[in-house]
């Protein structure tokens, strides 16, 4: 009498753990890398939106001869009143605008009466390399995670 081979078609549940188990872990390695890329892509921004309004108070200083006065980490000309994120950056006195919807920043200076200002704004990756090099150029105090741009 022949003996018949039973043979199963499929996976054996070890098979299927391993799968699962290196599906789970690949996951989580992108993800991770998704999120960096996600905060770098925001801090480039931050970064950007600081060159233009590093543009929009030169163009100030070109028609006053000096930047705006600072007035507790913010700068006074919106209107007369302190200008702030989403707020427009104006001439009170002329009715010019330099620029219709301020980004955020967290800090800005006015330095050598009048002749310079520093700007920052608080990046999201604190070990982004541009962070200490723009401190030094601007001679800002370097908060930890602060970027600073700063008149030329």
């Amino acid at each position: 009498m022949k003996k018949k081979r039973i043979t199963t078609k499929g996976f054996t549940l070890i098979e299927l753990l391993v799968v699962i188990s290196i599906i789970g872990v690949l996951t989580a390695l992108l993800l991770s890398n998704f999120v960096g890329i996600r905060a770098r892509a925001k801090d480039a921004q931050l970064k950007a939106d600081l060159q233009q309004m590093k543009t929009a108070l030169r163009l100030y200083y070109n028609d006053f001869q000096q930047y705006p006065e600072s007035n507790l980490n913010t700068f006074k000309s919106c209107n007369e009143e302190a200008c702030v994120q989403g707020s427009e950056f104006n001439s009170a006195a002329g009715g010019t605008v330099y620029m219709k919807e301020l980004p955020a920043f967290s800090e800005y200076v006015r330095t050598n009466n009048g002749d310079g200002f520093y700007l920052g704004v608080v990046l999201e990756n604190s070990s982004d390399q541009d962070i200490t090099e723009s401190a030094t150029k601007c001679s800002a105090p370097g908060t930890a995670d602060t970027f600073y741009v700063c008149s030329d």
